[in-house]
């Protein structure tokens, strides 16, 4: 199971967020990543952020990146988008 967490941020705090769960079959994580962020967008009636250098750097280092106002052609309401890998506790024991 995949899961990815959307949150919205304005002034440090979390307006709104969501999680969106996604089965692993014949997908990778970059495709299940761009589903669960279109469900995310959808979700808080959002349009696709572009992904910029340093989602690229950030993502796959952190499996977490942020989306500020750089990110978006129409201006948000918000400071900024984060999307975080919610990984099970059994991969992450394996991995230990």
């Amino acid at each position: 199971m995949f899961r990815l967490w959307g949150k919205l941020y304005k002034h440090n705090k979390i307006i709104r967020d969501t999680v969106i769960n996604m089965d692993e079959s014949n997908q990778t994580k970059d495709q299940l990543t761009e589903i669960c962020l279109d469900k995310i967008c959808e979700t808080f009636d959002l349009q696709h952020p572009m992904w910029l250098n340093d989602n690229h750097k950030d993502y796959p280092a952190y499996g977490r990146t942020a989306f500020k106002q750089d990110h978006f052609i129409e201006q948000i309401d918000f400071d900024y988008l984060e999307i975080e890998i919610i990984e099970d506790e059994k991969k992450k024991r394996r991995r230990a």
